[in-house]
C-alpha cells in the first residue's frame, strides 16, 4: 500500500474564480514544494486546463487525476474524477453541451484561461463555466458509469451550492460512496443529521482558488498501486 498526500480540489485560472496565477506549472510547482503527491484539478464544468496539468506533472513525479467541478441542474456542486484523460475530455464535451450558454463578463467574473503543456495560454473560454447545466443530480450513478468516472458531492457542508444546502437531504437512490466535507469540525453533526454519510468515506480538500490556498501535506489517502485506477478505487471503497 502507498500512502499519499493530496488535494483533489483545485481550480485552475480556466475557472473564473481562479486567480491568474493558477497556471498548470505553477499549481504542479506549489504541489511539489509543499510535498503533495496526488491533486487534482477540479474547474468549474471543464476540463480543458487536465491535459496541461497532466502533462507537466508526469515531468515531476505527481500523479493527476483527471477531473471536474460539475454544477447540476440544482445547482449543486459535484467533484467527478476519471480513470484517464479521454474519458474526462469526452465528459468535458458532454458537460459544454449541456452548460447554460452565457457570455462571460471578465471584469465581473474573471478571465477563463486555456493553457497548454509548456504553460503558455492558447485561448479562452467565451461562456461563463460557473453557470448550472442541464444535468440533474439523480442521472449522476448513470453517466460516471458510462463514463468510467466517480462523483463526490463537494463541500457537503457549506451553506450554498452543496447538496445539503440546495437539496436539503440525501436522495434515497443516490449511491454515491464519497463525499467532500470543508469543515472537519461540521462532520460530526452533518453525520447526525445525515445518517447516509456515516457509510461515506469523507476527504477533505482546499477547494483553493489561489497558490496560497492549497493544502499542505496534512491529508492522505491509502492505495494500492500509484495510478488513477487505484486512486479512484480508493475512494469509492466501502467505508469502515
Amino acid at each position: 500500500m502507498y500512502k499519499l498526500a493530496y488535494d483533489l480540489h483545485i481550480h485552475s485560472c480556466l475557472s473564473p474564480c481562479g486567480n491568474e496565477d493558477m497556471t498548470p506549472a505553477n499549481i504542479v510547482n506549489m504541489a511539489k514544494i509543499i510535498g503533495l503527491d496526488l491533486i487534482a484539478v477540479t474547474d468549474h464544468n471543464t476540463c480543458k486546463n487536465c491535459p496541461a496539468v497532466y502533462s507537466y506533472a508526469q515531468k515531476n513525479n505527481i500523479i493527476v487525476v483527471p477531473g471536474m467541478e460539475l454544477c447540476t441542474m440544482e445547482e449543486v456542486h459535484v467533484l467527478c474524477f476519471f480513470s484517464d484523460l479521454k474519458k474526462a475530455m469526452a465528459f468535458d464535451t458532454f458537460v459544454y453541451d449541456r452548460l447554460i450558454k452565457v457570455p462571460n463578463n471578465e471584469k465581473i467574473f474573471g478571465k477563463q484561461e486555456i493553457y497548454n503543456e509548456d504553460d503558455i495560454k492558447i485561448g479562452e473560454e467565451p461562456y461563463l463555466l460557473i453557470n448550472a447545466t442541464d444535468i440533474t443530480f439523480d442521472n449522476l450513478d448513470k453517466l460516471m458509469k458510462e463514463y468510467d468516472g466517480v462523483y463526490i458531492p463537494a463541500h457537503v457542508d457549506k451553506t450554498s451550492t452543496s447538496l445539503i444546502s440546495n437539496l436539503g437531504f440525501v436522495p434515497p437512490d443516490a449511491d454515491f460512496k464519497c463525499a467532500e466535507i470543508k469543515d472537519a469540525d461540521k462532520e460530526k453533526d452533518l453525520k447526525i443529521k445525515h445518517p447516509y454519510f456515516n457509510k461515506c468515506n469523507i476527504i477533505y480538500n482546499s477547494d483553493a482558488h489561489t497558490l496560497g490556498e492549497i493544502n499542505e501535506a496534512v491529508n492522505f489517502i491509502e492505495v494500492k498501486e500509484k495510478t488513477h485506477g487505484a486512486v479512484l478505487e480508493a475512494l469509492v471503497k466501502t467505508a469502515g
